[in-house]
């Protein structure tokens, strides 16, 4: 019964520590954060690309999660700089991924600001990066015979176009791209020390 005991009692100590270590120092180290000056709340139709980004399972093959040099060649990349808990202070839940198998996206809106290259390599990533592995998404786009006033017609490269036909971004499309557009984080990360410039 001794045994038991002491088998018991170190593994009690033992998830304590643990759940001190990795949850409660964190969080109070964390709990007083403010969001970065230059990051701004997701607008409605970011926060619904949002859902589309983790509907579609894109957090699944991209991290938004840029590393220091000292651990990789993100910024090498054209990656951006390294992330800090601030950058993410308006995600509720945190997508920083978990694998590569496609780019970071931590920084995409700076890289690829347009909506028609957002909106093109959605429907059809290869007409834009070949060789690509990434799905496309052609549920999130209608092909008409004309588009109607309003409609978002994507232009893509030539020999990608559907013949005769015009594809039109459906509204999740839309709010996707507008997602994407939004993960521009190229703000300062720490805010230089007062009196400097």
């Amino acid at each position: 019964m001794e045994n038991e005991v002491k088998l018991l009692s170190g593994a009690m100590i033992t998830l304590a520590l643990a759940t001190t270590t990795l949850v409660v120092i964190p969080y109070l180290q964390l709990s007083n954060l403010k969001p970065a000056a230059g990051l701004h709340p997701y607008t409605a139709q970011q926060l619904r690309g949002r859902d589309q980004y983790i509907k579609n399972g894109c957090v699944y093959c991209h991290s938004q999660q840029p590393r220091d040099k000292s651990q990789a060649p993100d910024a090498l990349r054209g990656w951006g700089r390294a992330s800090v808990a601030a950058d993410y202070y308006y995600d509720s839940p945190h997508l920083l991924g978990t694998m590569r198998t496609g780019p970071d996206l931590f920084n995409i809106g700076a890289r690829q600001p347009s909506v028609d290259w957002q909106l093109g390599h959605l429907y059809q990533p290869r007409a834009y990066t070949p060789g690509s592995i990434m799905p496309s998404y052609p549920f999130m786009f209608e092909l008409k015979t004309k588009a109607e006033p309003g409609d978002k017609v994507v232009t893509l490269p030539p020999g990608y176009a559907p013949v005769g036909k015009v594809v039109v971004a459906r509204p999740e499309a839309l709010d996707l791209a507008q997602y994407l557009i939004g993960m521009d984080h190229t703000y300062p990360a720490i805010p230089a020390p007062a009196g400097k410039k």
